[in-house]
């Protein structure tokens, strides 16, 4: 009989590395290896690959630290990882606002590539559409522009951004709505301009 998938097996197996990595600190390396690309990934949309390089590092040596406070109820690692990268890349809020504002002016940046493809669908729209769409970003509050960010970056359901960011869940779907309210006005509510995005469950 052949056992869960892998990707479940994966997530299922991370309170158990946290706990037995206490006893047994080498233990915590799978962790890394398993979630620092898609925070890298994350962090060099948001702040750039120099910044990624040492939020990254910095963000497993912060769950190193502290992960003898983990919920072991909480099978998936990865919002907490989220979290507390979130938190560091908080730090930077003012870089990053002052590069997305410079963005919003240039409409020309290689980390922005993608930045258009969640509310954009063809390549030429995209490029068209992140001078727009950073203007949008910066003009959001760090609080909103980071849970839109966590869903539409780095594909976190509506439960593992609460979880991440220890908040209800209701208030991120709240913050979500404004957030995506804000970047649909900026971007002139044009339906071939913006498509919708719904909760992956």
């Amino acid at each position: 009989m052949s056992g869960p998938p892998p990707s479940t097996q994966r997530a299922e197996d991370d309170a158990a590395t946290v706990a037995q990595s206490l006893e047994q600190p080498e233990l915590f390396a799978p962790l890394y290896d398993r979630y620092a690309p898609d925070i890298h990934r994350y962090v060099a949309r948001r702040l750039g690959d120099t910044a990624a390089d040492d939020i990254t590092a910095e963000t497993f040596l912060v769950a190193f630290r502290i992960r003898s406070r983990y919920d072991r109820t909480r099978a998936n690692a990865r919002p907490w990882l989220y979290g507390i990268a979130g938190n560091l890349i908080g730090k930077q809020r003012r870089a990053e606002v002052r590069a997305l504002r410079a963005l919003a002016r240039t409409s020309h940046d290689p980390l922005a590539a993608s930045w258009g493809s969640f509310w954009v669908e063809d390549s030429d729209s995209r490029i068209a559409a992140q001078g727009p769409l950073a203007g949008a970003l910066a003009g959001l509050s760090a609080s909103d522009r980071h849970v839109l960010l966590l869903v539409a970056w780095a594909e976190l359901t509506y439960q593992e951004v609460a979880e991440a960011l220890g908040i209800p869940i209701g208030t991120v779907r709240s913050r979500l709505n404004r957030a995506r309210r804000k970047v649909r006005t900026a971007l002139g509510a044009d339906p071939a301009f913006v498509t919708d995005v719904t909760e992956v469950a």
